[in-house]
């Protein structure tokens, strides 16, 4: 799977465009200075706690889960190499937002909860991305509305949510990955003929390739 397909298919399963998107598809970079403790991503204990977040959005069923496919250690990656500074400081930020969360819903920090309270938690948090994301698009296209026609318009850079963030990143990371590829997807290394009428039954695997 290429990177615009792998982007296309994480924006239908997140409903909307995918943060950072543009930086992926040129081979990241973009430019401009970085957040101070970007580097902190790489901290053991921040990768795998990247790693739990992930493998409670994708655990392991009869496939391999996102912590199988490394995806902490590539959350890291895209965020230094492919969000803007404001973007980094949102998502880094957002890792002790989500442990808030966590001791406030269960007195725990997210390691110490039980998978069930991760995933209650995790729920909550996706329904609460969903709203902020919508409100902000929502103020996004009133204000583009008023300036309708302004070619010299810009549209303001408002903040993301830290939880879609991290819910992109398990999405594009996984299913990007090999394991996510080859277990998750049905893969063949080197396609064979076109067929445009492949018997599909439900339960099936998607295509990688």
């Amino acid at each position: 799977m290429n990177r615009r397909d792998a982007i296309g298919r994480v924006a239908v399963l997140m409903g909307g465009a995918v943060i950072g998107a543009e930086f992926f598809l040129s081979g990241c970079k973009p430019g401009g200075s970085s957040a101070s403790n970007v580097a902190d991503l790489f901290m053991q204990d921040n990768v795998a706690f990247l790693n739990e977040v992930a493998d409670t959005i994708l655990p392991t069923t009869s496939s391999p889960g996102a912590k199988a496919a490394k995806v902490g250690e590539f959350m890291g990656v895209m965020v230094r190499d492919c969000y803007t500074e404001a973007d980094q400081k949102t998502f880094i930020d957002g890792i002790g937002k989500l442990n808030d969360a966590a001791n406030k819903k269960s007195g725990s920090k997210f390691m110490d909860l039980t998978p069930a309270q991760r995933t209650a938690l995790l729920v909550d948090l996706d329904k609460e991305q969903k709203e902020f994301t919508s409100t902000r698009d929502k103020d996004l296209a009133v204000d583009r509305e008023k300036h309708k026609g302004d070619k010299a318009y810009e549209a303001p850079a408002l903040p993301k949510h830290y939880f879609r963030m991290m819910k992109e990143l398990t999405l594009l990371g996984y299913f990007t990955s090999e394991i996510g590829a080859t277990k998750a997807l049905r893969y063949i290394a080197v396609p064979g003929h076109y067929d445009g009428d492949v018997p599909y039954k439900k339960g099936d695997k998607a295509w990688a390739t």
